[in-house]
């Protein structure tokens, strides 16, 4: 493939990531659907559409999802421990082990919820993503991307991993 018809096929996709976002904020905004049933009527309907294919839609509807969910975890505070968050000194003898067991869970919560969010943080290289930073895994050279696009090799050291970051 010559670079002009990567670079279109690219922009393509690009527009199709924006296409399916903007409908799946409409359709959810009705209050009639979930994101996954929003995503998947989008993407159906603009590959029904005839201007892109059903895997491309899949594709793309899997990127957006990974975005949604990587924003509403950097929101939450995955990785607080929540026994800091309350000093048992403060309480009652009486409450002090209830509490004690309730933090204890929920920080065992919160610790496996940040295990997992932090799967969901790692971003490739040609990976099409939102506008954000990206802080190579590798050498730890940040880029911004101002705008969704594909995700370049690290322009230091080339490596293709990076974590993400708004």
């Amino acid at each position: 493939m010559t670079e002009n018809n990567q670079q279109n096929s690219d922009q393509d996709e690009v527009s199709l990531y924006e296409k399916i976002v903007s409908q799946t904020e409409e359709l959810m905004a009705s209050g009639r659907k979930s994101l996954d049933e929003a995503l998947k009527r989008a993407g159906d309907e603009l590959s029904s559409a005839g201007n892109f294919t059903r895997e491309q839609s899949e594709k793309i509807s899997a990127f957006i999802k990974r975005d949604i969910q990587h924003v509403a975890d950097s929101t939450s505070k995955g990785k607080a421990n929540m026994k800091e968050a309350v000093n048992p000194q403060r309480l009652s003898v009486g409450a002090k082990s209830i509490f004690s067991k309730i933090l204890s869970n929920m920080a065992e919560t919160l610790n496996d919820w940040a295990k997992k969010s932090e799967q969901n943080l790692e971003f490739k290289t040609g990976e099409i993503t939102s506008p954000g930073s990206l802080t190579c895994k590798s050498c730890g050279e940040v880029i911004h991307m101002k705008k969704t696009g594909r995700i370049p090799p690290c322009p230091k050291c080339h490596h293709t991993l990076y974590r993400k970051s708004y």
